[in-house]
């Protein structure tokens, strides 16, 4: 189960994203239900990714970056920002999140401008790094 689990998390960080950028497009067309719905399975989403990544890391040694020269400090310096900016995130989105079920639609909406490219970087950056590492540099799951 272990060995997929990177898997799982890499798709689950894209269809987030995904949904992302749909429930993005949907609320600039001023489909405020259909925004409503989208945003929701992207929360959801985050958070299947969020309990298969802690279950991933506590069941999954730690291992080195094989990559060298220069991709080295690029994927540390994106690696670091990633986890910096995810740990900004969560909160945001449940915030946001909350704000806009309880009807507090301007306050979300003030909030929600600053949580989506927040979100949309740690889902994309997750991305990048789970492509560095089990496709680009071959870490064995």
């Amino acid at each position: 189960m272990a060995a997929i689990l990177p898997h799982v998390t890499a798709a689950l960080n894209a269809a987030a994203a995904i949904l992302l950028l749909i429930g993005f497009a949907l609320i600039r067309q001023g489909r405020r239900q259909a925004h409503r719905g989208v945003m929701t399975a992207a929360v959801v989403t985050s958070g299947l990714f969020l309990v298969a990544y802690l279950l991933h890391h506590v069941t999954t040694p730690l291992f080195a970056f094989r990559g060298q020269g220069l991709i080295r400090p690029i994927y540390f310096a994106m690696l670091a920002s990633h986890v910096t900016m995810a740990v900004v995130a969560a909160p945001m989105v449940v915030i946001t999140f909350r704000r806009a079920r309880l009807g507090l639609f301007d306050r979300h909406r003030g909030l929600a401008r600053w949580t989506f490219p927040v979100w949309l970087y740690v889902s994309v950056t997750g991305i990048a790094v789970y492509v560095l590492l089990y496709h680009v540099y071959r870490v064995e799951a």
